[in-house]
């Protein structure tokens, strides 16, 4: 089975290594954030990217879920006496990631074909895919002004309290051909329990995503990314409650009706199953939290049953 995951960077990088498991080596397409994308020290940074880079290479940190486990930050210091800003951490292995794909990309190559290179030589089976190697950035409004996601999200803590998002570049931005391929070949394609607003959004705003996931001949799932009404790692709950949307499970299928065949609640949520076949999309209930690898293989297991059923 051919399968097309959408991602952000923790909880759909999680899901991804699940699916990696259980499918022959090359069935795995991995479409994911760049919104969060920023540029330090000349350095283009891809924090989502990366996160699936490293989970899917078995080389994350394990206890933050994101980075290269046992990482220093002597670079980082050095910077920081040159003064430097230092408020985004990046590991000395995590700097050679930053300075491999900012050569490339100033050689000439799309940020796909960096992406696909960089995974290729971390042994990794799967495919890895930005939505679009055109300029994408998450904006958030906030009381004090609008913010690059990464300002709110790292400098500031995301304490601020979030009034609107929008997508810079997402009106320009055109979808790659390899996603759209991977679209059209998929036999199941997944939403991944992500920040639907800052993780799955940005990559549904590229012009004609959207549409593409919607029209996909393979079965469409979405797996939500809040159990027993909060968010597991993140503020997607303080995001959604500040939006306006019901902070649940079932808050999260409104935002994905009508481009869902089934829709994944954890096994805290079955109460809210009559809702989700309210919207159209037949409710399906498993546990979702995933703590260890075999958790994300069973997730993975289960999505695949419920696509050839």
């Amino acid at each position: 089975m051919r399968v097309v995951l959408l991602s952000g960077g923790t909880g759909g990088a999680k899901l991804a290594h699940g699916f990696q498991q259980v499918l022959p080596a090359g069935a795995l397409d991995v479409i994911v954030n760049v919104g969060d994308d920023l540029e330090l020290f000349g350095l283009h940074v891809s924090p989502d990217l990366d996160s699936v880079l490293y989970t899917l290479a078995g080389l994350v940190d394990p206890v933050r879920g994101w980075g290269v486990a046992g990482d220093t930050d002597r670079a980082l210091t050095m910077l920081e006496r040159y003064g430097e800003e230092t408020w985004f951490w990046i590991g000395d292995a995590d700097l050679g990631t930053l300075v491999r794909r900012t050569a490339q990309l100033h050689r000439g190559a799309s940020l796909t074909q960096v992406t696909a290179d960089m995974a290729a030589a971390l042994g990794i089976p799967s495919h890895i895919l930005p939505p679009t190697d055109d300029r994408l950035r998450t904006r958030v409004l906030t009381d004090d002004g609008d913010l690059e996601f990464q300002r709110y999200f790292v400098e500031r803590g995301q304490r601020d309290e979030v009034r609107g998002i929008s997508f810079e570049g997402a009106a320009e931005a055109r979808p790659t051909a390899a996603v759209l391929e991977a679209l059209r070949n998929a036999e199941l394609v997944v939403i991944g329990p992500s920040n639907p607003i800052v993780s799955i959004e940005p990559t549904l705003a590229t012009p004609g995503l959207r549409e593409a996931v919607a029209t996909a001949s393979g079965r469409k799932i979405g797996v939500s990314p809040i159990v027993a009404g909060r968010a597991l790692k993140g503020p997607t709950d303080r995001m959604l409650a500040s939006l306006g949307h019901e902070v649940s499970a079932l808050g999260v299928a409104r935002l994905y009706s009508g481009l869902l065949d089934q829709y994944v609640l954890d096994e805290a949520d079955a109460d809210l199953a009559p809702g989700v076949a309210g919207l159209g999309m037949q409710p399906l209930v498993a546990q979702t939290v995933m703590k260890t690898d075999a958790d994300r293989a069973a997730l993975a297991r289960f999505l695949i049953d419920a696509a050839s059923g």
